[in-house]
């Protein structure tokens, strides 16, 4: 009997589950009769609507309805949690460790495969700022969202307690370092929700929080275009959220953002979401990559020169062939990569069948972005919007987007009852230590100190 034709699919993000889930349904005779075999290799058994964590920071959406588990929807294929630590495609082995090898203490184990998808996604960009490891909040996972929204209602609860203004001020200033997507939208939503969290509160109101948006370009939301950009700027401050254009965060060193024009800001809350850059793992295989670390790629989704290796999304440089300008590559967002997972997908089952591939070719829509509630900017088909219907617009597109049917109803179910009652204020942070109760409880007792004497 011969062996499965084995896809390895690297990453359970937007594409690695798009692709796994076109391929189970496009191969589904050959996964029948055991001649193919989808084997997908990613850190969290979920894919993340990232679009979404802005709405969950702020409690508009339950954080496991911005999640898909990866088991329910590719139930055709086997799903390895664990992390792909390098590929030797000359020899068709990936080395990889899961949660069982950590357990064991063997080491990393190797898998061999046939067909290798790459798309591992991209992590944070980070600069080398003073303090930025230690006092920095990311925005990429759902994890992270959370975390930001229990941490920036922790610091309503500490400036309404302080007796100290030097810490009130500290807590109650946000910093935002990056004016792209997960920036402002993150701002935009985070300031709405604290804003209205702030009424609850006997000694605060909503004009003592300061929010700073830093961009080290002159604009933001380049997506949606410059006019649109302006107009966010313009919203943005008449909120009294203080945009910084061509300016840079120097340091954070002992809760203190000092800015490239010399303003000092005592914070205790930076939030880092200035860029991202290609996941580690593509630096440790043997397959082509470009001078920005992404993989080099040709229209129809293949790593350029290489066989049986396929790429897309923010791992991969695909050219774009709708621009009419040689060089020019489909940029590494949402939009290109649940469309190149779909003729990824297409182009594996057609290569396993000995049938000719196509091109990837999509030209670029526009975007849209949300500036908290009931507030929006959009550029899409040549047309802008503002304002409410921008807003209207963006949830709309990403409801239409979000995987399966149970996450869509779901999603508009909260929001709609995020609009008849009232929003949550309620702070989660224990979650992020739940032993910590119990190992105060289960510590034993500390013996009395000189003079004192020992409890009954």
């Amino acid at each position: 009997m011969t062996e499965p034709v084995r896809i390895l699919v690297v990453g359970g993000g937007y594409v690695g589950m798009y692709t796994a889930l076109r391929l189970q349904k496009l191969l589904k005779p050959e996964l029948r009769s055991g001649a193919v075999e989808i084997v997908v290799v990613t850190p969290d058994p979920y894919m993340t609507y990232q679009p979404f964590l802005p709405e969950a920071a702020a409690g508009s959406i339950s954080p496991r309805h911005v999640v898909v588990p990866l088991r329910r929807v590719l139930d055709r294929c086997r799903v390895v949690v664990g992390e792909v630590r390098s590929v030797d495609h000359a020899k068709r082995t990936a080395t990889l460790t899961t949660l069982a090898t950590e357990e064991e203490g063997t080491g990393a184990v190797e898998m061999t495969y046939g067909e290798l998808v790459v798309a591992p996604g991209s992590v944070s960009r980070t600069l080398p700022v003073p303090g930025l490891a230690d006092y920095g909040i990311g925005f990429k996972t759902v994890e992270e969202a959370i975390g930001l929204r229990n941490h920036v209602i922790e610091q309503l609860d500490i400036a309404s307690s302080t007796r100290d203004p030097a810490i009130r001020d500290a807590a109650l200033t946000f910093v935002f370092v990056g004016g792209g997507y997960a920036g402002v939208e993150a701002l935009g939503e985070l300031e709405d929700m604290a804003r209205y969290t702030a009424g609850y509160y006997h000694n605060i109101r909503a004009e003592d929080l300061k929010w700073v948006l830093v961009e080290a370009s002159g604009r933001i939301l380049p997506e949606v275009g410059e006019e649109m950009g302006k107009y966010a700027i313009r919203e943005l401050r008449s909120r009294n959220i203080d945009v910084r254009l061509e300016t840079r965060l120097e340091s954070c060193e002992d809760r203190v953002a000092v800015l490239s024009d010399g303003t000092r800001l005592p914070t205790r809350t930076v939030v880092w979401t200035a860029g991202v850059k290609p996941a580690p793992v593509l630096a440790a295989t043997d397959l082509p990559l470009n001078e920005r670390g992404r993989l080099k790629c040709t229209a129809e989704l293949a790593v350029d020169g290489v066989a049986h290796a396929w790429a897309a999304g923010d791992a991969a440089a695909v050219p774009d062939v709708t621009a009419g300008e040689p060089g020019k590559e489909c940029a590494p967002n949402a939009q290109h990569a649940v469309r190149q997972a779909k003729v990824l997908a297409e182009n594996i089952a057609a290569s396993l069948r000995g049938q000719p591939v196509k091109r990837y070719a999509h030209k670029y829509v526009g975007s849209v972005a949300s500036l908290g509630l009931h507030k929006g900017v959009a550029h899409v088909y040549g047309r802008k919007l503002k304002g409410y219907p921008a807003w209207f617009m963006h949830r709309v597109y990403h409801l239409s987007r979000v995987p399966t049917f149970n996450r869509k109803a779901r999603v508009m179910t909260e929001w709609t009852l995020s609009g008849l009652f009232k929003r949550e204020i309620v702070s989660l942070g224990s979650l992020e230590n739940p032993r910590a109760e119990f190992e105060l409880a289960a510590a034993p007792p500390k013996p009395p100190e000189d003079g004192q004497a020992p409890r009954a």
